[in-house]
């Protein structure tokens, strides 16, 4: 494992060139292995684990949904918070900001980002729960893309460029996370579900974060600093995709099937979020098997 540790550190120090120093030794980011080693885990999961409840009865997780969906809730609050800080501290430039020029707050920024980027890894839990539950149609091309690249595009982030540009985004949906998550953990609770009225709005959300991003990184294309270009670039790139599969995501979602989300909705049933579902099955559809789960 050494060896081949070594082996792909010096491919991707030639390819990327020297790593900032600043996050040497840091958990989990001294060597890709283990990230992609989560990912290959992940996506075994994600094939295997339907095939394996396929003849068992769904577990009902509501407890624990409440408790996973209000942690990451204030953990996406936290890293809000403190990048938003981090940036009024160091006098971060909107359309461009190097890595190496906002002092302390630099590093506060870092240690942040960290937490971003092992969010991720803690995110692959939302894709288990609906195997354990068996909401397998929620299982998309969409969240198994978004889910799977996330943890895998931040591992690079961190190394080379952990701070300075790369902030927006993750700013952005750290607070589009506070509003999704919540909602989540709320939809676990069946009182709560006719209260909870801003699913529709947290995938605009989404979709106006990317754009926003978009415009920001294009900013540092057209008045560039001491940032890489070929990260903004990439990052641009990235968030076209996300845009082409959450726009298609919306489109089935809320304008072709619209008539029977709302009846649903109103039969206590799942509502459905950016590809992801965390409330429980429609009584009228689902009576036996939720008589079975005895939630």
């Amino acid at each position: 494992m050494e060896l081949l540790d070594k082996t792909i550190n010096s491919y991707l120090d030639v390819w990327l060139g020297p790593r900032d120093p600043r996050v040497k030794g840091w958990l989990l980011l001294e060597n890709y292995t283990p990230t992609f080693i989560f990912s290959v885990l992940y996506l075994l999961i994600v094939w295997l684990g339907p095939k394996y409840m396929r003849n068992k009865q769904p577990f009902s997780c509501r407890g624990i949904l409440v408790v996973y969906n209000l942690g990451l809730t204030l953990l996406s609050l936290y890293m809000f918070y403190e990048l938003v800080t981090g940036v009024w501290e160091g006098g971060y430039n909107f359309f461009c900001q190097d890595t190496h020029s906002g002092g302390e707050a630099d590093m506060k920024i870092i240690r942040v980002l960290w937490w971003y980027y092992f969010s991720k890894l803690i995110e692959f839990m939302d894709t288990f729960f609906f195997i354990l539950r068996k909401n397998n149609h929620q299982i998309t091309v969409l969240h198994v893309y978004h889910h799977a690249t996330m943890l895998n595009i931040w591992w690079f982030v961190m190394n080379w460029v952990p701070c300075g540009h790369s902030y927006f985004g993750a700013t952005l949906n750290s607070f589009i996370h506070v509003l999704m998550y919540s909602y989540y953990g709320l939809s676990a609770v069946p009182a709560m579900r006719p209260y909870l009225w801003w699913k529709k709005y947290i995938t605009q959300g989404q979709l106006t974060q990317f754009v926003l991003t978009i415009f920001q990184t294009g900013c540092g294309v057209v008045w560039p600093c001491a940032f890489p270009q070929g990260w903004l670039y990439f990052q641009i790139s990235y968030m076209i995709s996300l845009i082409i599969l959450f726009t298609n995501f919306y489109v089935q979602t809320y304008n072709k099937k619209a008539s029977s989300r709302r009846k649903e909705y109103q039969n206590g049933s799942a509502a459905t979020v950016n590809g992801y579902t965390n409330s429980f099955s429609s009584l009228e559809n689902n009576v036996k098997q939720r008589k079975q789960r005895k939630d």
